[in-house]
C-alpha cells in the first residue's frame, strides 16, 4: 500500500489540531474531519490574502518614492530631463595681472604700472536641452570707486557761494558683458536675445588670457575693432555640416562722441546697455568658414545707421568691414586679420576721421608642448593722433598647466604724426593669467 505524502501531512495536522484526550477516547467522524480541512483551509487562505497585500504595499511605497524623487528634481530644473539644478548650473571666470615698464622718447611719458587689469565671473544655466543662459560679470583695474570733493574757499563760506564738485573717479569699472538667453530652434539654427558680444573679429568672442600670446591684446582689435564690444539686441546664427556658419545680429548702436578729446573714437560710443539710445540701431553679420582642420576664415559687416545717435551733428553712418584667417598646423600657428571703418559727416570728414583702419599678421611656433614663441606686426590709421602708429612686438608664453599661462614681452611702437611722436616707447611686459 502507497502513501502519498500529502496525505500523511494531512494527517499530521489533524492529530495536531485534535485535543490530547481525543486520540484516547474516540475517532472522528467524517463530518468533525470535513469541518477541519474547512477551518485550515481558511487559515490558509486569509495568510495568503495577507501576504499578497504587504507585499502590494511595499510596491506602492516603492512607486510613490521614486514619483516625488521626479518630482524634486523637476521642479529643481523644470523639467529639463536628465540632471538637477546643480549640474546645469556652470560657474567659470579668468582673469589677468599686467606688469608695464614703458620708455618713451618723451621722458615725463615714462611708466612703471602694475594693474588687476581684468577679474571676470561667468554664470550659465541650462533650462532645458535646448534653453540655456549665459552671463559674464567683469571689474576691471582691481576696483570702483566713486567721490566727490568739496573745495571750501579759505575764510569758509558765506551765503550765496557755490561750492565745486572735484570729480576723483577710480580708474575701475564694474561690466555686465553678458547677459543673455540662447534656443536652438533646431540643430542648424540658433537664436538668442539680450547683452551679448558681437561676431566680429577673433578676439571679441573669444579673449581668455590663455588663448592668445601677448600680455596686452592686440591694438588693431581696440582699437578699430572696438573689443571687448557687447551689445543689447537679437541675433540668429545657423551652422551647416560643411563647415560654414553664419551670424546675423540686430542691436543698439554706437554713440560716437564728435568733440573732446575722445572725438570720433570709436571704442569711446559703446553704449554697453547702460540706458542706450537706441533711436538709430545697428546691424551685424559674419560668415565663418572651418571646413578644414585648423584653419577659420571669417568676415563680417557692421553697419551703424547713425554713428552718434544725432542727426545734424556732422557724423552720420558708419560701415565696418572686417576680414581675418587663423591657421595651425602641429606647433605652428598664424593669425592676421584687417578691419576698416568708413564714415559719413561733414565734421568727421573734416577732421580726416572718415577712414579708420588697421592690420596685423601674427606667427607662432610652440618650440615645447607647453611654450610658445611669437611675433607681431600691426599698423593702425585712426581718429586720435596717438592712434596712428605701427608697432612691433615679440614675446613668449608658457602654460605650466592648459588653463594658467605666463607671459613676456617687448613691445616698439613707432607714430605717424610729428605731434604723437614724443609718445614712441619701448616697453616690456609680463603677464599672469587664468581661466577655469
Amino acid at each position: 500500500m502507497k502513501i502519498k505524502l500529502p496525505a500523511l501531512m494531512m494527517t499530521a495536522l489533524l492529530f495536531q489540531a485534535m485535543p490530547p484526550f481525543a486520540v484516547a477516547e474516540s475517532a472522528p467522524t467524517v463530518e468533525q474531519l470535513w469541518e477541519i480541512i474547512q477551518a485550515q483551509q481558511a487559515e490558509i487562505d486569509a495568510l495568503k490574502k495577507q501576504q499578497e497585500e504587504t507585499a502590494q504595499t511595499a510596491a506602492d511605497a516603492g512607486d510613490k518614492a521614486e514619483a516625488a524623487v521626479v518630482a524634486v528634481e523637476d521642479s529643481a530644473h523644470g523639467s529639463a530631463g536628465t540632471g538637477s539644478w546643480a549640474d546645469r548650473t556652470s560657474i567659470g571666470g579668468y582673469g589677468e595681472l599686467h606688469y608695464n615698464n614703458v620708455s618713451a622718447d618723451d621722458s615725463s611719458r615714462d611708466s612703471k604700472e602694475l594693474d588687476l587689469h581684468r577679474f571676470v565671473l561667468y554664470f550659465g544655466h541650462e533650462f532645458t536641452d535646448r534653453l540655456r543662459f549665459h552671463s559674464e560679470l567683469e571689474l576691471e583695474h582691481a576696483f570702483l570707486e566713486d567721490e566727490c570733493e568739496f573745495t571750501v574757499p579759505e575764510g569758509g563760506l558765506a551765503a550765496g557761494d557755490e561750492v565745486e564738485c572735484e570729480d576723483d573717479r577710480s580708474p575701475g569699472e564694474v561690466e555686465l558683458e553678458q547677459a543673455y538667453l540662447e534656443y536652438d530652434i533646431n540643430d542648424a539654427l540658433t537664436t538668442r536675445g539680450g547683452v551679448f558680444l558681437l561676431p566680429v573679429g577673433i578676439l571679441n568672442e573669444t579673449h581668455e588670457p590663455t588663448t592668445f600670446y601677448g600680455v596686452e591684446r592686440n591694438d588693431v582689435e581696440s582699437i578699430i575693432v572696438p573689443s571687448t564690444w557687447w551689445a543689447g539686441g537679437a541675433g540668429l546664427s545657423g551652422h551647416h555640416a560643411n563647415g560654414i556658419s553664419w551670424d546675423f545680429a540686430l542691436h543698439e548702436g554706437l554713440a560716437v562722441p564728435t568733440m573732446g578729446d575722445s572725438a570720433f573714437r570709436v571704442s569711446s560710443g559703446r553704449q554697453k546697455t547702460a540706458e542706450a539710445d537706441a533711436s538709430d540701431l545697428a546691424y551685424t553679420g559674419r560668415l565663418r568658414y572651418t571646413g578644414i582642420p585648423g584653419l577659420e576664415l571669417a568676415a563680417s559687416v557692421n553697419y551703424q545707421t547713425d554713428a552718434s545717435q544725432h542727426g545734424g551733428d556732422g557724423l552720420g553712418k558708419g560701415i565696418l568691414y572686417e576680414t581675418h584667417a587663423s591657421y595651425q598646423n602641429g606647433p605652428f600657428a598664424l593669425r592676421a586679420l584687417y578691419a576698416r571703418w568708413n564714415f559719413d559727416g561733414s565734421a568727421i570728414e573734416a577732421a580726416h576721421a572718415d577712414k579708420q583702419d588697421g592690420w596685423y599678421i601674427e606667427p607662432s611656433y610652440k618650440v615645447l608642448a607647453n611654450l610658445g614663441l611669437y611675433a607681431r606686426y600691426e599698423d593702425i590709421d585712426a581718429a586720435r593722433d596717438q592712434d596712428q602708429f605701427d608697432q612691433w612686438e615679440i614675446g613668449a608664453n608658457f602654460w605650466p598647466h592648459e588653463d594658467v599661462v605666463l607671459k613676456v614681452d617687448y613691445r616698439n611702437r613707432e607714430h605717424d604724426l610729428a605731434s604723437a611722436a614724443g609718445g614712441d616707447f619701448n616697453a616690456v611686459d609680463l603677464g599672469i593669467g587664468y581661466q577655469f
